[in-house]
């Protein structure tokens, strides 16, 4: 660049450059419209210049933004990764605490002794009333006999989703329950609280939630399918609540199993005589409902200890005690309460099945391939949601798969690309086939559902694979060369009793059909083409080299007795056009012999009598219309080349390649019966 366009260059890149004044500056400088132009012309030149530097940019940073978009989608996967394991450590710890926490409860419990004197009942009762006078609607909360307060204390309710503060609450602890109520804007005389809620004790799960600056001294209470999270005071006021509402809801679940053993009979009580036979059976089947029991500290924990499993995602340990429950009512007769318990423990599988659904979703991560969906499978299969997770499961493969395609990068060889497909596809296909046989192993009932999704995604395979291959319009060669790759690498599923090749087959017939018919034509047309510009002379390759490489070509062809028609020096006592003819017709041939499927047995044999037809009918008319006997002999020359050398070895290979022998083929050939002529001859190829 000179150096007034380098000038001019450094004054539009100034950042103080004001187009304004710029302009103005050179309306006054300028003699004339000639100044103007020259001017305008130089910051065309500038900005062409500029564009042409981008675009040179841009083409030699493509692969880098390729790669840099790549690495971030990789990247974005293992953050989502790192945030599960970060979240399951994070559940790890709070179990950790929690266990701590537990340890020192002797001694947090003389301290709180301390602190607390003992109250009688009737004073806790009194406490209880004068406070519940200040809650607007609690009124009817001491109607059950027997109910005192615990503890109580101000706390902040937060947002569960966004964590933000929602409102004032203050909580008051009973012996049976909680009750939840938030402070009144405006104060009625003594009144200062609103009734908002009443949790019994057995049906909340309390979870410490770990300190995340600002967010610190807060718990949760989970009541699935809701939560509530509250934020004390401080860290001293949030470990009382926690430790005093673990003792107060043991206390519960201890005095309420006291109380279900002492009403159990001590001495046995003779039951009246009846006559009615009726009467047996009822009488028989409420002793043994009086027989279930139901008080062991297991099962009156089961809830909660279910609701704590799902919340730390310990889904082995929830399934666990399912199974240990099943198994002890399994010939236990049901009772009302045995309903009870499972009214409540199938609100926790509901729970448990949704998460477990949710983990098997397509939208959580899919790098971790099919054995990251083993875990949630096999719980599912135990609840007996073995359907349910076949589905689920080649949900989340069919997403993998098309992922894994979608991922691939076009490559500008399109048999490498289709190598890189196969092998990621078939792969993908294998290990999802052997991961389905070993958590399925046990329910050959889905094992159907397998089979249809394998020939889905086959579709999804062929859908990509016709798209590289076939719409592209490359050569025959290069299709048949994709398509024996794609039919090697679908053999690999035999080893585990699944074979596609008939899909993979039935998908691609329609594609190769075109492929056939379409390089069928070109070989026609350009035949037609060397026939319009025949003269019926011997071919002269010029070189040994050359006469050498036809030999070669020939021979790998199965032109065995090809040497026969090699004259003196370079020459070759053949037409260029009969020469290039065989050449196209054998390599269409085993082009064709490689794409071969059952179903396109007649396209191909069609295909192959046409090519025939148009070099046979040639020679026949040149024949006829030839006058000079040297031509007309050198014409027969070349009729008995094809004749007697290249239709056998066309029927022949044909023969090898598909395993029944070509009738059309044998009937073409007998059909065209070169003969001998002499030199006053007119005799035809036919």
């Amino acid at each position: 660049m000179s150096e007034t366009g380098n000038r001019l260059r450094r004054l539009l890149e100034s950042p103080n450059f004001d187009p304004q004044n710029y302009v103005k500056q050179l309306s006054q400088q300028s003699d004339g419209d000639r100044d103007l132009q020259e001017h305008r012309q130089k910051i065309q030149n500038l900005a062409d210049e500029t564009a042409q530097n981008l675009k040179k940019n841009v083409y030699k940073n493509y692969r880098q933004f390729i790669e840099t978009a790549k690495e971030i989608s990789y990247l974005e996967s293992e953050m989502y990764q790192l945030s599960h394991i970060l979240t399951e450590q994070k559940s790890i710890m709070e179990s950790v605490t929690q266990a701590l926490l537990s340890t020192d409860k002797d001694e947090t419990s003389k301290e709180m002794q301390a602190a607390f004197p003992k109250e009688t009942e009737e004073v806790k009762q009194r406490t209880l009333t004068s406070l519940l006078e200040k809650v607007e609607g609690g009124k009817n909360i001491m109607d059950t006999p027997g109910r005192h307060l615990v503890y109580n204390g101000d706390l902040v309710e937060y947002d569960v989703d966004n964590m933000s503060p929602i409102q004032k609450v203050h909580a008051f602890l009973m012996n049976d329950c909680l009750l939840i109520a938030t402070w009144l804007p405006n104060r009625r005389g003594t009144v200062k609280y609103k009734y908002n809620a009443l949790y019994d004790l057995e049906s909340f799960a309390v979870v410490n939630v770990k300190d995340n600056p600002p967010m610190k001294d807060m718990f949760k209470i989970l009541m699935f399918p809701d939560s509530r999270i509250f934020q004390a005071e401080n860290s001293k006021i949030k470990k009382e609540w926690l430790e005093i509402l673990d003792e107060t809801k043991k206390n519960k679940a201890s005095k309420d199993r006291r109380k279900k053993e002492e009403e159990v009979p001590t001495s046995p009580v003779r039951a009246e005589v009846s006559t009615n036979p009726f009467d047996e059976d009822d009488s028989e089947q409420a002793d043994t409902g009086e027989s279930v029991d139901l008080s062991l500290e297991w099962i009156q924990e089961l809830p909660e200890d279910l609701d704590v499993c799902i919340a730390q995602r310990d889904f082995e340990g929830a399934v666990d005690l399912l199974d240990k429950l099943n198994e002890y009512l399994k010939d236990q007769p049901i009772t009302q309460k045995v309903k009870e318990l499972r009214n409540k423990v199938d609100e926790r599988v509901r729970q448990l099945t949704e998460v477990l659904v949710f983990e098997l979703s397509p939208d959580r991560s899919l790098r971790g391939g099919p054995k990251a969906t083993r875990r949630a499978v096999s719980q599912l299969i135990r609840l007996g949601q073995s359907t349910k997770a076949c589905e689920l499961f080649l949900k989340n493969r069919a997403v993998a798969v098309q992922t894994a395609i979608r991922q691939l990068r076009i490559e500008g060889a399109t048999l490498l690309y289709i190598h890189k497909l196969c092998n990621i596809f078939f792969t993908s296909l294998l290990e999802t086939a052997k991961e389905f046989e070993m958590d399925f192993a046990g329910n050959t009932g889905c094992y159907s559902a397998f089979v249809v999704w394998s020939r889905s995604a086959m579709r999804m395979f062929v859908d990509a694979f016709s798209k590289q291959v076939f719409d592209s319009k490359e050569s025959l060669s290069t299709a048949a060369e994709c398509v024996k790759v794609a039919k090697e690498h679908c053999q690999q599923l035999t080893e585990i009793g699944l074979d596609l090749t008939f899909t993979l087959q039935s998908l691609l017939v329609k594609d190769i059909k075109a492929a056939l018919l379409s390089y069928k034509d070109i070989i026609m047309e350009a035949t037609k083409h060397r026939n319009s510009e025949e003269m019926w002379r011997r071919m002269n390759l010029m070189t040994p080299e050359a006469l050498a490489k036809l030999k070669d070509e020939m021979r790998s062809s199965g032109m065995s007795t090809f040497d026969m028609y090699t004259g003196v020096d370079c020459w070759v006592n053949l037409s260029y056009t009969v020469v290039a003819f065989t050449k196209q017709m054998l390599s269409f041939l085993e082009e064709g012999l490689k794409l071969y499927i059952p179903e396109l047995h007649m396209v191909l044999l069609e295909s192959l009598r046409e090519i025939i037809l148009v070099a046979v009918q040639h020679v026949d008319y040149s024949l006829r219309c030839e006058q000079d006997p040297e031509k007309k002999a050198f014409i027969v020359l070349n009729a008995a080349f094809l004749h007697d050398t290249v239709l056998p070895e066309v029927e022949r290979r044909f023969e090898e390649g598909v395993g029944k022998p070509a009738k059309q083929l044998q009937d073409l050939r007998k059909s065209t019966r070169p003969v001998r002529i002499n030199p006053e001859s007119t005799t035809s190829l036919v």
